[in-house]
C-alpha cells in the first residue's frame, strides 16, 4: 500500500542533497519577470520586517517565517519527480545560484552552505539538484558564471536564463547591502512549503487534481467582489453589479486570445496603486508594510481596512466603484498590455517601456487617468507617461543605473502620487519639470561617477538596453528620412532571421591596420556604442572575423543608420539629406573608421540621443495640439 507524507520543508531541509526530475511531459518551466520580480519583492519585504542592523545572523531563527505553498512529489527508481512545483524549485534554484555567485564573488562562509542546496555528490560526481537533462547546461552555466547562449534552446531554457538576469538586474543585492549572508541563511531556513510525498504516480496525480480542481479556495478577486457586493440588498442593482463584475473579469483572463489566470489580479493591483495608494514601506530595517506593499499582497482585506477613505462599504459607493470604476480602469488596462504588445501609432513609447521590460509600467500608466477622461484624453495621458517614462528609464540605463522592480518601486510610488488624476496639461508640465529637474542625464549624474552615452559598452548589464538603443536609432534615421518604421520588425526575436549586435570592428586587433595598441585596447573600444551596429543574425554571423574595408561594402545596403557609414546613402537620396540638414546632424561616410572617425561617430551619436529621447517629446500631447498634427 502507497504513503502519502505531508511534511512542511524549509529551503533548505527540501534541497540539501536531493535532487528533483520532471516528467518529458510535463510543462515547460514558464515564469515570467513579473512573477520572478514579484517573489524577490515579497520574500525581501517579509525579510526586512524583521531584520535589524547590527543582528548576529543567530538571531535569524526569530525572524517571521515566509511559506510559498505545497509541492507534490511522486518517488520511484530512486528519483524525486515534481508532480506539481516546478515553477517554484526552479525559481528557487535560480535565486539560490544567484546568492551563492554573490557570497562567493564576497569570500563569505555561507557559500559553502548554500553550494549543497545547488548540486550534491554522487559517487564523487557533483550532480545538480535539478537533475533535468536538457536544462543541465544552463545550470552548470550560470553557477559557474560561464558564457552560455540560450538562442535556438527549448523554451525552459530560454525562459530560465532570461529569470536569472531578471534577478542579476532586481536591485535586491544593492537593497540588502551586508544582510546578505542574513537574508540568504533566513531564505534557507525561515522560507518553507509542504512536501506532500508518494511513492504512486497515480496517487501524486490524484492528489494534484483534487487540490486544483475540487474545494478550490476563493481568490483575492473573488473575495474582493464579495466585499462589494454585500451591501447592495436590492436584487435587480446585485444582479447587474455581479453580471458587470464577471464581465470585466472574463475580458481581463481572455482579451488578446490568450488566457492568463493571474490578469484580473494583475490588473485591479495596478489600479488600486496607482489611484489610491498613500504610503510605501519605510526604506529601512524593521519596517512594515504600507498602502503600496500590502495592495500587492492582500488587496481584498486592504480595501476593506480602507473602506472609508477609499469610499466603498455602503451600496452607492459599492455601485460605482464595480460599476464605473472597475470597468474604466480594467478597458485602460488591456489598452496598455495591448500597446505593449503591438507597435501602435500613437501609443508606440508603451512598446518601448515593454520591450524595456519595464513591469511597473502598466501601474503607472493609470494614476493620472480619471473614469471622466474621454478616449482621446485617456489616450494622451497614456502616451505622454510612457514617454516620460522612456526617457526616464533610457537615461538611468546608459548610466548603469538599475531600472528592475524592487530598484524602481519607490520612484514609481512618488510618480504615481504626483500624477494621480491630474488633468493632461497639468499632467504634461509635472512630467516636463521632472525631466528638466533629473539629476540623471545622457550625459552623465551628478550622484555618482560620471558614466553616461560617452562611457556606455556591452556587458552583461547593458547589452538589452544597447540593442534597445541601437533599435531605437535606426528607427529614427529611418522615419526622419521618409521611410517606414522598422522599430517592431528590429526588436522582433521571434521571426526566423532576427537582428543582432554587429560589432564593427573585429575581434583580432592586428587585422586592423595599426589602429590600436593592444588587443585590450580593441576588446574596450570595440564594444562601446559608437562601434555597433544592427544586422541581420545570417549577415552578422557572415561578417564576424573581417575587416573593416571587407564588411562597410554590405553595411551599404541596410537602413539607414548603418549605411551611413558608407557614401551610398549621401547620393540620391534627398529625404536623408534633408534631414541631416534640418536636424543638423553630424552624418558622414567613414572609409577606414580609424579611432578619429570612431569619435565623429561619438559626437553622431550624442546629438541623436538627444533628440530620440527628448523631453520635446511631451508637447505632442498637449491639450491644445494644432488641427491636423501627427501625435
Amino acid at each position: 500500500m502507497s504513503t502519502i507524507t505531508p511534511h512542511y520543508r524549509t529551503v533548505q531541509q527540501l534541497l540539501q542533497s536531493q535532487s528533483f526530475a520532471i516528467d518529458e511531459y510535463q510543462r515547460e518551466y514558464k515564469w515570467e519577470q513579473k512573477n520572478i520580480e514579484e517573489l524577490l519583492s515579497d520574500l525581501f519585504g517579509k525579510f526586512i520586517s524583521s531584520h535589524r542592523e547590527g543582528d548576529s545572523t543567530t538571531a535569524i531563527s526569530n525572524y517571521e517565517e515566509y511559506f510559498l505553498g505545497s509541492i507534490i512529489v511522486s518517488r520511484r527508481n530512486g528519483k524525486n519527480y515534481l508532480i506539481d512545483g516546478q515553477q517554484r524549485v526552479t525559481s528557487l534554484t535560480l535565486l539560490l545560484i544567484f546568492l551563492y555567485r554573490e557570497a562567493k564573488k564576497r569570500g563569505l562562509p555561507v557559500t559553502n552552505t548554500i553550494a549543497p542546496l545547488i548540486f550534491s555528490d554522487n559517487l564523487g560526481q557533483p550532480r545538480f539538484n535539478l537533475d533535468i537533462p536538457e536544462r543541465l547546461g544552463v545550470i552548470e552555466a550560470l553557477f559557474h558564471g560561464t558564457p552560455f547562449t540560450s538562442d535556438g534552446k527549448d523554451e525552459s531554457v530560454r525562459t530560465m536564463y532570461a529569470r536569472y538576469a531578471d534577478i542579476e538586474q532586481n536591485g535586491l543585492i544593492a537593497d540588502l547591502g551586508d544582510a546578505l549572508p542574513h537574508f540568504t541563511y533566513w531564505l534557507m531556513n525561515r522560507v518553507g512549503l509542504i512536501e506532500i510525498a508518494t511513492d504512486n504516480d497515480h496517487q501524486a496525480y490524484s492528489i494534484f487534481e483534487t487540490m486544483n480542481d475540487r474545494g478550490k479556495p476563493l481568490s483575492p478577486v473573488d473575495m474582493l467582489k464579495a466585499f462589494l457586493l454585500a451591501p447592495i440588498e436590492a436584487a435587480d442593482q446585485r444582479r447587474l453589479a455581479n453580471d458587470c463584475w464577471k464581465q470585466q473579469v472574463l475580458g481581463l483572463l481572455t482579451f488578446g486570445g490568450e488566457s492568463d489566470p493571474d490578469r484580473d489580479a494583475t490588473c485591479i493591483k495596478a489600479w488600486l496603486r496607482a489611484q489610491h495608494a498613500e504610503t510605501i514601506r519605510d526604506r529601512k530595517a524593521g519596517a512594515s508594510d504600507r498602502d503600496w506593499e500590502l495592495i500587492g499582497t492582500v488587496f481584498h482585506r486592504w480595501v476593506r481596512d480602507n473602506s472609508g477613505r477609499l469610499k466603498v462599504g455602503t451600496a452607492q459607493g459599492n455601485l460605482t466603484w464595480i460599476m464605473q470604476d472597475f470597468p474604466f480602469f480594467a478597458k485602460a488596462y488591456q489598452q496598455v498590455i495591448t500597446a505593449s504588445r503591438n507597435y501602435t501609432p500613437g501609443l508606440e513609447a508603451i512598446f518601448y517601456n515593454a520591450h524595456n521590460e519595464f513591469t511597473w509600467q502598466p501601474t503607472v500608466l493609470l494614476a493620472p487617468l480619471l473614469p471622466a477622461d474621454n478616449a482621446e484624453v485617456v489616450r494622451r495621458k497614456l502616451a505622454a507617461t510612457a514617454t516620460y517614462l522612456d526617457i526616464w528609464l533610457m537615461r538611468r540605463a546608459v548610466n548603469y543605473i538599475r531600472v528592475g522592480y524592487s530598484a524602481t518601486s519607490y520612484a514609481m510610488y512618488l510618480l504615481c502620487r504626483d500624477i494621480r488624476q491630474k488633468p493632461l496639461d497639468e499632467l504634461i508640465q509635472i512630467l516636463t519639470d521632472r525631466l528638466a529637474a533629473d539629476e540623471v542625464t545622457f550625459k552623465g549624474t551628478q550622484q555618482r561617477d560620471r558614466y553616461g552615452i560617452e562611457k556606455l559598452a556591452l556587458n552583461q548589464f547593458s547589452r538589452r538596453y544597447i540593442f534597445h538603443l541601437l533599435a531605437r536609432l535606426t528607427a529614427f534615421t529611418d522615419v526622419g528620412s521618409g521611410r517606414p518604421d522598422p522599430f517592431a520588425n528590429l526588436v522582433d526575436r521571434a521571426q526566423k532571421n532576427p537582428y543582432d549586435i554587429e560589432h564593427i570592428w573585429a575581434q583580432q586587433y592586428t587585422i586592423h591596420d595599426g589602429a590600436f595598441a593592444s588587443q585590450e585596447e580593441c576588446s574596450q573600444m570595440r564594444d562601446t556604442v559608437p562601434a555597433l551596429l544592427l544586422l541581420p543574425a545570417d549577415v552578422n554571423r557572415s561578417l564576424q572575423d573581417k575587416s573593416y574595408g571587407e564588411k562597410v561594402q554590405k553595411y551599404a545596403t541596410h537602413h539607414l543608420y548603418t549605411a551611413s557609414l558608407t557614401p551610398s546613402p549621401y547620393a540620391n537620396q534627398p529625404q536623408f539629406s534633408a534631414f541631416r540638414t534640418q536636424r543638423g546632424l553630424a552624418f558622414k561616410p567613414h572609409p577606414n573608421f580609424t579611432k578619429a572617425e570612431w569619435a565623429e561617430r561619438q559626437q553622431l551619436l550624442a546629438q541623436l540621443v538627444e533628440l530620440v529621447w527628448s523631453p520635446d517629446r511631451l508637447r505632442a500631447y498637449a491639450p491644445a495640439v494644432a488641427e491636423g498634427e501627427v501625435i
